[in-house]
């Protein structure tokens, strides 16, 4: 089926197997993460659920609206759309709750989301988020330039990014050159990560995922 919930990064371990073999994982806290609301085709044109997760002290009004209306009574900080186009689902209507069902799944709005629900052990997932800032970096390290030479004079232009301009036609520096430049903060995606545990709380993947810690994520199966 198609898994889908929120998560927040909490540290990046290591396992090993029977014969001793060293796996790299990362452990994923997804609780508390909620069904907020459903967009169906015939209303929004687009299929998706949107989530919420990690819990707060102070949230905005249109947000503790749209949880009220959801039942949910956990303010909560973070909201996310995860589209589900290409995902095979249904409405379903229960008790006069209406919820969505993926595979033999069935969810209701206002209903918390667990991962053991959603996810075996041997899944392969995509998880995404935003990578960690690393400030204002120069060539070399943002493009991975090699610099000029470390000899005939050149004392000080190891790291420097050499020409950027043209000769009288056009006369000028074309935009997207690579330059120095505020490097991290993209939003990055990590494809076919195999999911190793699960528990209550979280999710155990083989592998690196992107941000720092306590940095939020997306966790989608593949």
């Amino acid at each position: 089926m198609a898994g889908f919930v929120l998560a927040e990064k909490l540290e990046q371990s290591q396992t090993f197997d029977e014969t001793g073999k060293r796996t790299p994982v990362t452990l994923l806290k997804t609780s508390p993460c909620y069904l907020i609301d459903i967009k169906w085709p015939e209303v929004n044109s687009y299929m998706a659920v949107k989530l919420g997760f990690g819990q707060s002290k102070n949230i905005k009004k249109s947000v503790k609206g749209q949880l009220d209306k959801a039942g949910i009574k956990t303010p909560l900080r973070f909201l996310k759309e995860i589209r589900l186009d290409k995902v095979k689902c249904s409405k379903v209507e229960e008790n006069g709750k209406i919820g969505i069902q993926v595979g033999d799944v069935k969810l209701f709005i206002g209903e918390e989301l667990k991962p053991e629900t959603l996810f075996k052990v041997g899944d392969m997932v995509k998880v995404s988020g935003t990578s960690k800032g690393k400030g204002f970096q120069g060539v070399v390290r943002r493009h991975g330039f090699a610099g000029g030479p470390k000899t005939h004079g050149q004392s000080d232009r190891w790291r420097a990014p050499g020409s950027i301009g043209q000769t009288t036609t056009p006369g000028r520096v074309y935009k997207g050159k690579k330059m120095a430049g505020r490097m991290g903060t993209d939003r990055v995606s990590i494809k076919n990560l195999r999911v190793v545990k699960i528990d209550e709380n979280g999710i155990t993947v083989k592998g690196l995922v992107p941000g720092h810690k306590n940095g939020f994520l997306e966790i989608i199966s593949t």
